[in-house]
């Protein structure tokens, strides 16, 4: 208790002495006029822009809204200040509700013109205040009753591995989405993008979680979705012993070439290539080819290519070939 008396003594002698004494009166009469000057401040009439959320509310069962359900209206407000500092901090501004049944057309859309803005906004003013001007001029929203369509997504932007790597393969978490429009809307799209990504020179796995991009009065479920970017060494190889097939043969009809294999150089991944066998490529020779030009030697053509194989070559391009009935 003695100990407590002596520090409360202590901070008395240092708060009450002559120097302390007269920053103490400075420090009241600095706030007294601050106060004086910030009620006169509150008190002059300034305009301030005000950026208010529209929500539209009540829709029924079974419709679906297909554009945004809130739209952000920026409105700009003359009053005193003291009434423009109660709106920017309380809850009269932060979300209007624009009732789907009011507004609704019977073509799909709604439309809430700026005069409908308007009286909703002084709905929530003082009488004090007056609305200078609201933007956008009015608001549209767009539903359909169901209408529906299941379609694949795709990523867009810049996504670009290290040197020596490429992007081996891509993995969609979903791989597709459902979409809500009008039926002209629906006709008209067959895949979903994402917003741009940008990511280089990484090496490993790509895990990324990402928005698709909107369209105006689509309603995209869901409108996020995940993406793994699978990488790979690149290296150039070839494979050995690809039989040459023929086609087009008429019946009782075989032609034999010589060599009967051919070998083809490509770029791939390494991972790709230790899974590749002869039988992932068709190399053929054309017997309507040969039969509109007769040569001793035939052409030989590469049709089929696996997956995350470029730059595929044959080695050899001409073959001899015999013609022989069955």
């Amino acid at each position: 208790m003695n100990q407590l008396r002596k520090v409360w003594r202590y901070i008395r002698i240092i708060l009450f002495s002559t120097a302390n004494r007269e920053f103490l009166v400075f420090l009241f009469f600095l706030a007294l006029s601050g106060t004086f000057w910030l009620s006169l401040t509150l008190n002059d009439v300034y305009e301030k822009e005000f950026a208010v959320p529209f929500a539209v509310t009540d829709i029924p069962k079974n419709a679906v809204l297909t554009s945004n359900d809130v739209d952000t209206v920026k409105i700009t407000i003359r009053d005193k200040g003291i009434f423009l500092l109660s709106y920017y901090y309380g809850d009269k501004l932060k979300r209007i509700s624009v009732n789907f049944r009011n507004y609704m057309r019977n073509n799909g859309t709604g439309l809430v013109s700026q005069q409908e803005m308007q009286k909703l906004i002084y709905q929530r003013l003082l009488s004090s205040s007056k609305i200078i001007s609201v933007k956008p001029e009015r608001l549209e929203f767009t539903y359909n009753y169901g209408a529906k369509k299941r379609v694949p997504v795709r990523w867009s932007g810049r996504v670009i591995p290290e040197e020596l790597y490429f992007i081996s393969r891509v993995e969609y978490r979903p791989d597709s989405v459902t979409i809500y429009a009008s039926d002209e809307k629906l006709d008209s799209i067959n895949m979903v993008y994402t917003e741009p990504l940008n990511y280089a020179n990484f090496r490993d796995t790509l895990n990324v979680s990402c928005h698709l991009a909107k369209m105006k009065g689509v309603k995209i479920m869901p409108d996020h979705i995940k993406i793994r970017f699978l990488t790979d060494v690149l290296t150039e190889e070839r494979i050995e012993g690809i039989p040459i097939q023929g086609i087009n043969l008429p019946e009782g009809k075989v032609i034999r070439t010589f060599p009967s294999k051919v070998a083809v150089g490509f770029v791939t991944g390494i991972n790709t290539y230790r899974n590749l066998t002869p039988k992932d490529f068709t190399v053929v020779v054309d017997y309507n080819e040969i039969k509109q030009n007769p040569t001793e030697k035939c052409r030989v053509q590469l049709k089929v290519v696996p997956h995350g194989i470029s730059h595929a070559k044959l080695e050899i391009n001409f073959v001899d070939y015999l013609i022989e009935s069955e």
